[in-house]
């Protein structure tokens, strides 16, 4: 397999994984319209996830960048670090970013922002502390292909309908406790009450489901940001080098919250991002491939 096959793959199952979510949502929409016999639910509910939408696409880098105290990169105390991301970011065709800098011993990096005219890559001093030239140059380069590659945009939604089924689950089963005493007997007979019993049971596994997607899709785009961020740099090695080093840091991220952990380079909350001993499940709960995954797919790509 190629860098180009699998880079494409990756993005048709991350769209797959995307059109599953609208499903969810849909699905969630219509039981509990039909259990209230009421289509404004379904209407509602759709319209209320496109408002989050916007809402959080255009403002999610203030927010994120408020969350961890990042301050912008001073070029002249820098100028070394600010031609790094500078000559990749020509090398990728993209606008060059804004440059933030967090005061942490962490060693992490995330990009965010709405579009690539309006996007933000942010590091960890640890980071800096702890890789070499060409290290950098390949996590930077992965932040960057985040760019290029429209995953904030992803991500976005991703966070906001897992937001959202949480929410309108929590609706239903709030509106059972307290308004189902009040049912007609012909409600909880016959379909209404088979219909009842479905949107109960989607009510506490729809979040689950969509919480696992979610994740999923993050999984797959850290995987995509790895090989097209080689395609920058042309040298996996650099990249696999900064993946081991950082990987041996187990320090968490003084701000990390689980908002914004999808976003990082590696999970912010510290510990061991292995494969080794991890079983199947819990793997499923993780909001990044495991290290060795991530070099195993490195090592086996061309350039």
């Amino acid at each position: 397999m190629t860098l180009y096959t699998q880079k494409y793959a990756n993005i048709r199952k991350t769209w797959l994984l995307m059109a599953g979510f609208f499903i969810v949502v849909i699905g969630i929409g219509y039981v509990f319209a039909a259990v209230y016999r009421n289509p404004a639910i379904l209407y509602v509910a759709v319209a209320f996830s496109i408002v989050m939408n916007v809402m959080s696409y255009w403002f999610s880098d203030k927010i994120v960048l408020a969350l961890h105290r990042a301050a912008p990169v001073d070029f002249k105390a820098n100028p070394e670090l600010y031609r790094v991301l500078e000559n990749l970011t020509i090398a990728a065709g993209l606008p060059m970013p804004k440059f933030y800098l967090i005061n942490d011993s962490s060693p992490n990096a995330f990009a965010t922002g709405r579009d690539p005219k309006h996007a933000v890559v942010c590091v960890t001093s640890g980071l800096l502390e702890r890789l070499d030239r060409t290290e950098l140059e390949g996590v930077l380069a992965h932040e960057l292909s985040h760019i290029g590659n429209r995953d904030m945009l992803v991500s976005t939604v991703a966070v906001v309908l897992v937001g959202f089924v949480s929410i309108l689950s929590d609706m239903f089963m709030r509106s059972m406790w307290f308004g189902g005493m009040g049912r007609s007997r012909d409600d909880r007979e016959g379909n209404g009450g088979i219909l009842i019993i479905i949107g109960i049971a989607l009510s506490i596994l729809a979040p689950i489901f969509a919480t696992l997607i979610q994740l999923a899709i993050s999984r797959r785009r850290e995987l995509l940001a790895d090989t097209s961020g080689v395609l920058l740099t042309r040298y996996p090695d650099g990249l696999i080098s900064a993946l081991r080093k950082i990987s041996a840091s187990g320090r968490p991220l003084a701000t990390a919250t689980n908002a914004t952990a999808h976003l990082f380079f590696k999970n912010p909350f510290g510990g061991s991002d292995g494969g080794q001993g991890i079983p199947r499940l819990a793997r499923l709960f993780m909001t990044h491939p495991p290290i060795e995954e991530r070099i195993a797919a490195l090592e086996k790509v061309r350039v």
